[in-house]
């Protein structure tokens, strides 16, 4: 691991890209902020920032502002990545660390937890460590499932056991399963609160040290995940695990209460489920009554999410989207500063909880908007201030961003597809060159807010049309469907014809359409050009799927036969629904991007896709980046993706240069 103390940040020559970017690219490729945390006592925050090209660094910052920032942890990104840190007490901060190793001779991603003094010091990795003679390696370094109480060193984390060889041994540990573990991270003494139980999948604790539901997935008879969850419940001061629901999972739906989050104050459990195809959150009782009760509804749409607070994950509301996302406050104090909020900060209206300290009389927020990236405030409830602790992405401070609308468009059997449409700074809307951009999942949806694709693309001069096609989450049971892969022809039928409309409305020249996609909307960007290989003049595909067979055969080692023909279909389906194996119809040239170490979607299914077309005597590129996964996080490669991609889509749409 490249982690490590840090008196200095070090300098790190890094090769020219072969093209000057332009300052818009680095601009608008910049990585934003990774995270913000308060210490308990509200004294002191952790931020973990990015640096140059993949790496990112810690620093500890006084809340007063009374000394400079001191960086504590620091890493370079090439082996290791910094996700996330929080306090675990005054003094001690935890972060998770992803990595990408040669792990039985494949490549991998695997975590582990991190922990290190405020000062920099005591590093020490708070996961378990592996023994050499465990059968296998464990992928997940576990998770803080409770943060315990204030000033103590202990937190709560799972762990995933995995038995030791026996041969030679008469006391070979043949634990197998996900437990829970208290842990100290200065002195790294684990005590077991859970036994690990083979089927386990998840525990949710009270916030304050107790676990109190406990998640089951029982596997089929060939051991695959079943299709049900079941869900136990113990009652205060009791060890006895008791039934509280059963989720059951068809494909990609699911029904049944989903639990999320405890209440200790109320015993009460908040959750999920679907009635009548929509998401809402109810409450149960874990009195052993099992009283139900709907907390919130909203016609038309799921709600989708609880909003928490502070280090015991207080809930204290609800929110969902429509045209934009919504909340509503169940605590009196948070709904009238809520309005007071939004009084102070109008130009962002899309504010978020990141943090608080133990007592919550200082809360870190982050508020964002359709024309900003974002802001981290804090807000000290006994002084009434709001101070400003970092912007997101500090990059794009000079930039005229480009307002959201949302609108909606017809399919061509009528339904009415609900979209994002982002034009360039002082356009009039009309004849200009434009961008369709399906978002990826395709369990996933696009929302009202700032996206740095959309905006880079709108600042260049280009119309983007993000549409929430038929197999979108937000919508309903049915609006979800069969999945954007087994019901492909619905989905990308819904995402050509937001193209169609784009010309239909004058927005977009017809020589000028293009379309854009990330991973599933990569796929789609090129499934499109099978259906209508004449509409879209020019496909950027960044780490797509090209092949749905190839796909099932990635995943089959952890999903039933039942379950991948569910999401992806049969073998019909994946002929017709494979670009790769339609090669000979595309028209319009392609431009393709893809992280050799793809954890998500294989650098393989860009590479099927770039042979084929070749040999099809087709116009394609494929932009391979050494060393990242599926989200290329690495500021100097998205800049230079950003600036190829444009001018790619120039010349395929014989556009003029950008202006420098």
């Amino acid at each position: 691991m490249q982690l490590k103390f840090l008196n200095y940040l070090p300098l790190v020559a890094l090769a020219a890209p072969a093209h000057a970017q332009s300052d818009a690219a680095k601009a608008f490729g910049s990585r934003p902020v990774i995270d913000v945390s308060i210490s308990p006592d509200g004294r002191s925050l952790a931020l973990v920032e990015p640096l140059a090209g993949r790496g990112s660094v810690v620093s500890v910052v006084r809340a007063d502002g009374s000394a400079e920032p001191k960086p504590v942890l620091v890493s370079d990104g090439k082996e290791d990545r910094l996700f996330g840190c929080a306090w675990s007490n005054n003094s001690r901060i935890v972060c998770n660390a992803y990595m990408i190793s040669s792990i039985y001779g494949e490549k991998r991603g695997w975590t582990r937890m991190l922990a290190v003094d405020a000062d920099g010091g005591e590093l020490k990795i708070v996961s378990a460590r592996g023994r050499s003679d465990q059968l296998g390696f464990v992928l997940a370094g576990g998770d803080i499932i409770d943060w315990g109480k204030d000033g103590e060193d202990t937190v709560l984390m799972d762990r995933y056991y995995l038995p030791e060889t026996t041969t030679g041994k008469l006391n070979a540990d043949q634990r197998k399963g996900l437990g829970v573990e208290r842990v100290n991270t200065h002195s790294l003494a684990r005590t077991a609160v859970e036994p690990p139980r083979g089927n386990a999948v998840n525990y949710i604790t009270d916030g304050h040290g107790n676990v109190r539901i406990m998640v089951t997935r029982p596997t089929t008879n060939m051991g695959y995940g079943g299709h049900r969850y079941d869900y136990f419940y113990r009652k205060k001061d009791s060890r006895e695990w008791l039934p509280l629901s059963t989720q059951s999972v068809s494909g990609i739906v699911a029904s049944g209460f989903q639990a999320a989050s405890v209440d200790p104050a109320l015993d009460v459990v908040y959750g999920s489920e679907a009635v009548n195809g929509r998401e809402g959150i109810y409450r149960i009782s874990l009195d052993g009554s099992m009283k139900k009760e709907l907390v919130f509804e909203q016609p038309g749409v799921d709600v989708d999410d609880l909003i928490r607070i502070g280090r015991h994950r207080r809930v204290v509301g609800v929110s969902w989207v429509t045209d934009r996302r919504h909340s509503v406050m169940f605590d009196p104090e948070l709904k009238k500063f809520a309005a007071a909020l939004a009084k102070a900060l109008p130009d962002a209206p899309l504010v978020t909880f990141v943090d608080s300290s133990e007592d919550e009389s200082k809360l870190v927020l982050l508020a964002t908007s359709d024309v900003d990236p974002g802001k981290y405030y804090l807000f000290d409830k006994q002084t009434r201030q709001l101070a400003e602790i970092a912007p997101m992405q500090a990059a794009l401070g000079s930039y005229k961003l480009s307002p959201v609308r949302s609108i909606s468009f017809p399919a061509s059997d009528g339904t009415a597809i609900p979209a994002y449409l982002t034009l360039p700074p002082g356009s009039d809307g009309k004849g200009l060159p434009a961008i369709v951009m399906p978002h990826g999942g395709p369990w996933a949806r696009d929302e009202w807010g700032f996206d740095w694709l959309a905006q880079f693309f709108a600042h260049q001069g280009y119309a983007v049309l993000q549409p929430n096609f038929r197999g979108s989450t937000g919508f309903g049971t049915e609006w979800l469907g069969g999945s954007g892969f087994k019901s492909w022809q619905q989905s990308i039928g819904d995402i050509n014809d937001a193209g169609k409309w784009l010309i239909g409305q004058g927005i977009a020249a017809p020589s000028r359409l293009a379309i854009v996609g990330w991973s599933y909307g990569g796929y789609a960007a090129l499934q499109s050009a099978v259906v209508d290989p004449q509409l879209f003049k020019a496909i950027v595909a960044i780490a797509p799927v090209t092949d749905l067979g190839d796909l099932q055969a990635e995943w089959k080692s952890d999903l039933s036969p039942g379950t991948l023909e569910a999401m992806f279909g049969d073998l019909s389906v994946a002929q017709a629904g494979s670009p790769a194996r339609h090669a000979d119809v595309f028209a319009a040239p392609v431009l393709l991007f893809h992280g050799d170490l793809d954890q998500n979607v294989s650098v393989s299914e860009s590479r099927l896709m770039a042979s084929r077309l070749r040999g099809k005597g087709k116009s394609v590129e494929l932009v391979e980046y050494k060393g990242l996964d599926h989200q290329l996080v690495d500021g100097q490669v998205r800049s230079q993706m950003l600036d190829r991609a444009d001018r790619f889509l120039r010349d395929a749409l014989h556009l003029p240069p950008a202006n420098p």
